[in-house]
């Protein structure tokens, strides 16, 4: 089995900093693309960020200058660094990686459990 724990979350005042984790388990062969993805009371979830297994990068336009999305391959973790946060950066953010895994090699999709980020003075 495969689990994505996420951590890193919490409460920060606008301009501050956060860096979230999401750590990888299980019987891996590899991993492919990791996202991550935001939910804010009331909304739909939205990506932020999402990185490919060679390390090419894509960000939403409202976290671009201010988020940076990266991995380390050794240790099966993608890292989300949030920095100049703002109070409409505020969700529950969630990460997802798309895992090789099994003597067949098939990709799976798997979700973290989500972490709260809460920007407020």
């Amino acid at each position: 089995q495969v689990q994505l724990v996420e951590s890193g979350g919490g409460l920060v005042q606008p301009g501050g900093s956060l860096r979230l984790s999401c750590a990888a388990s299980g019987s891996i062969f590899s991993i492919n693309v990791i996202s991550w993805y935001r939910q804010a009371p009331g909304k739909q979830r939205e990506l932020v960020a999402r990185i490919s297994s060679g390390g090419t990068t894509n960000d939403a336009d409202s976290v671009k200058g201010r988020f940076t999305i990266s991995r380390d391959n050794a240790k099966n973790t993608g890292y989300l660094q949030m920095n100049s946060l703002k109070p409409e950066d505020s969700a529950v953010y969630y990460c997802n990686a798309n895992i090789v895994r099994g003597e067949l090699r098939l990709e799976y999709s798997y979700w973290g459990q989500g972490t709260q980020v809460t920007v407020s003075s």
